[in-house]
């Protein structure tokens, strides 16, 4: 059975449908589930962190690959479904609550001493309304984890990945270019999906970074920074970070730009990572 035809089985045997305030889309694209599993690079010595198995399509592929797939999934009507198809495999673990509110550093923790587990990886076709926030949990909770390989909406991908600096840079972009090494991996039309989508999605990896791209004296400051610069992104960089108290005044954010040696009519997406670097340990003169 093509996972078309399997997808339509189960929606029709448990007399369900996609949850469009879950933002459930079913991948039935087996080239592009081929690609995910395929660049995830898993072998049997990994655990899998899945976000929003769904029916299980994805997670199928997993379980033939990882040494133990953990699938968390916040939507009741799932769960059955997942634990009907999987009740077989024996390294298959099953979590029903929402991503935002698990421990994944415990979970880490105790796998990886009571199995022997050597990189743990995370896979998952995110929802488009949360992405940004799971993305965002994955990586400042510094968990011990080798890479993030996920499907989200094409636009929002496209400013995870960007080189600071350059075109489609937000303040994300610059928290993923500390914490990771991102690359594209595939662009997948909304074909590829039932119900289809509005929108076009892609495939990215994270890997995450071994050493620190930059040195800066605090590193929560720095983010402040950034944050606070795109809260006004109209702006210039000057106003926005005078305007939300990060300089003082225009006098010391004039001064503070000078010795950075940046243009006081700077925009906050025009930076590079090593700017903000400047601007933060000037201000800890």
């Amino acid at each position: 059975m093509d996972i078309f035809s399997e997808t339509n089985f189960l929606l029709n045997k448990y007399k369900i449908k996609a949850n469009k305030n879950l933002g459930q889309n079913f991948l039935i694209d087996k080239s592009v589930i081929e690609k995910i599993i395929d660049s995830a690079d898993i072998n049997m010595q990994d655990l899998v962190i899945e976000i929003g198995p769904g029916l299980g399509t994805l997670t199928q592929y997993l379980l033939e690959k990882a040494k133990k797939v953990i699938s968390i999934e916040i939507d009741d009507k799932m769960i059955e479904i997942l634990n009907d198809r999987f009740k077989m495999y024996d390294n298959f673990n099953i979590i029903n609550q929402d991503i935002l509110k698990v421990n994944l550093k415990e979970i880490i923790s105790k796998e990886k001493k009571e199995n022997q587990i050597k990189k743990v990886k995370i896979v998952a076709n995110l929802p488009y309304y949360i992405t940004t926030p799971i993305i965002m949990k994955l990586i400042e909770e510094k968990l011990d984890i080798e890479s993030i390989t996920v499907m989200i909406q094409k636009e929002v991908a496209e400013r995870l990945i960007a080189i600071p600096g350059e075109k489609n840079t937000g303040a994300i972009t610059y928290t993923i270019y500390y914490y990771c090494i991102s690359e594209k991996i595939l662009e997948v039309p909304n074909t590829s999906f039932i119900p289809r989508p509005d929108v076009t999605s892609e495939v990215i990896k994270l890997n995450i970074r071994k050493e620190q791209i930059v040195n800066v004296e605090d590193e929560s400051k720095m983010f402040k920074v950034i944050k606070n610069a795109f809260m006004q992104r109209r702006k210039t960089l000057l106003n926005a970070l005078t305007n939300t108290k990060i300089f003082n005044s225009k006098e010391q954010g004039i001064k503070i730009l000078e010795k950075a040696n940046l243009d006081i009519n700077i925009r906050p997406e025009n930076l590079s990572i090593n700017d903000y670097v400047k601007i933060t340990n000037l201000l800890n003169d």
